[in-house]
């Protein structure tokens, strides 16, 4: 990820730009019209950098490189996934997941699963540990 952060004044004036969905200090998202087009135009031979200026991106305001790394990424994403990958942003978002961050993002059946077992197991340890106790 890149290190430039955007001041205030520079977001306000990015999200002016029609190609821009959203803006924070750190990241720039763009409309998936302008992703489509980008790929089109790449495809066709343009330069990213071109493409990005064509689009009223100044690169020195959103980073040289941006536009290559930009394309790169939806590159990928369009061939594995089509336009239809194009239209949520995925960035920062593993495709294993990752260890679960808590049972909110389970149904109420698989909550209640999830509690039992959890209460079971509670239960088994502290038997466990009494046991020990008795012993020493």
């Amino acid at each position: 990820m890149s290190k430039r952060i955007f001041a205030p004044d520079q977001i306000k004036e990015l999200l002016q730009n029609p190609n821009v969905a959203n803006c924070s200090e750190k990241s720039i998202l763009y409309h998936k019209e302008f992703k489509i087009s980008a790929i089109k135009k790449y495809h066709e031979g343009t330069p990213p950098s071109w493409i990005f200026r064509e689009a009223n991106f100044d690169l020195n305001f959103i980073g040289r490189k941006t536009p290559k790394r930009c394309l790169q990424r939806w590159l990928k994403i369009f061939r594995e996934k089509g336009e239809a990958g194009l239209e949520t942003d995925n960035r920062g978002r593993h495709k294993s997941g990752g260890r679960p961050k808590g049972i909110n993002h389970l149904s109420d059946k698989e909550k209640l699963k999830y509690l039992e077992a959890e209460v079971a197991y509670l239960k088994a340890e502290n038997s466990f540990l009494a046991k020990l106790r008795k012993k020493s």
